[in-house]
């Protein structure tokens, strides 16, 4: 493989439930699934809501706004594609809204990294989606 030429980090799969959670990410809007029978918000969106098991769901436009629950700093890149990323954090953060997630916290030196450290939400570039990711919110 040549060095320069590294292969494109993997974009999520469309899941039932989820096309509307990556569309508004694409579009740099943060949302969250919402049980409209119990007023439950959860993460990751899916088609039925974990507390009451409704099909009455709708999108709340989240904060982007949380802590780092729990971090580990990466090392050695588990694909190729993420050869130019390491060290980088993976990180649980807990949402404003109540929901934890699994994603990176970026644009910061990995060690400054610390548990409820306030993050905000930014979005990454990947082909034609954005992901999700967080970054200290100064």
């Amino acid at each position: 493989m040549n060095e320069s030429v590294l292969p494109q980090k993997p974009q999520p799969k469309m899941t039932p439930g989820a096309e509307h959670y990556w569309q508004s990410a694409t579009e740099e809007h943060f949302v969250l699934p919402q049980c409209e029978d119990c007023s439950e918000i959860f993460f990751y969106p899916r088609v039925w809501c974990p507390k009451c098991f409704s099909q009455n769901l709708s999108w709340y436009k989240a904060s982007g706004k949380g802590k780092v629950y729990s971090f580990s700093v990466v090392h050695q890149a588990p694909f190729p594609s993420y050869k130019n990323d390491v060290p980088y954090v993976l990180a649980i953060i807990a949402l404003q809204e109540g929901p934890h997630m699994m994603s990176n916290v970026i644009n910061c030196d990995p060690q400054s990294v610390l548990v409820d450290m306030p993050v905000s939400v930014t979005f990454e570039s990947r082909g034609e989606m954005k992901i999700p990711q967080f970054q200290p919110d100064n």
